[in-house]
């Protein structure tokens, strides 16, 4: 059974006020509208994820509202770990609820790149230059497995395309 992960990084957020956590970082107005974009590119691309999991920071859940208003998101859990997790972390997550078609993760950095480099060991040319030229916000990388996302594992994607606002 063909699978697909979307990895999503969280659009750009604003500066911490002081007294501010990082946790609680708000997205900035080019953040907000990126993220809308985002989920416009993927509605058009046919790109519906059955499960979402998303970090549960402030401009991960700000990002998950923007695309949930322009595409359908699935099923929705949110994660206080995707916030603290390394990408190994982040592939033991997406295992644990990984035997459905196709699930979205929307993350942070270093991990989404970490991930999306790790698992996807091909990958049509163009996405793959565009990945490896850094993971920028609201980049949405769209890896297909051959198995169940259950299954995921270091080098068994392939990298079907990578979106970024830019492009959309």
């Amino acid at each position: 059974m063909a699978s697909r992960l979307y990895l999503l990084r969280h659009a750009k957020a604003g500066w911490a006020l002081p007294g501010m956590r990082d946790f609680d970082r708000p997205l900035d107005p080019s953040g907000v509208a990126d993220a809308e974009t985002t989920g416009v590119a993927m509605r058009a691309r046919d790109y519906v994820p059955d499960l979402t999991l998303c970090s549960n920071a402030a401009r991960a859940r700000q990002t998950l509202e923007g695309i949930a208003g322009n595409a359908d998101t699935g099923k929705v859990l949110f994660f206080d770990d995707l916030y603290r997790e390394d990408a190994a972390g982040y592939l033991k997550i997406i295992r644990e609820n990984g035997c459905l078609g196709s699930i979205l993760v929307i993350g942070h950095n270093p991990m989404m790149e970490d991930l999306a480099m790790a698992v996807a060991s091909d990958g049509e040319e163009e996405a793959c230059a565009t990945m490896h030229a850094g993971f920028p916000t609201s980049g949405l990388a769209v890896i297909r497995f051959d198995e169940g996302l259950c299954e995921a594992a270091p080098g068994k994607g392939f990298l079907e395309a990578f979106i970024t606002p830019a492009e959309a």
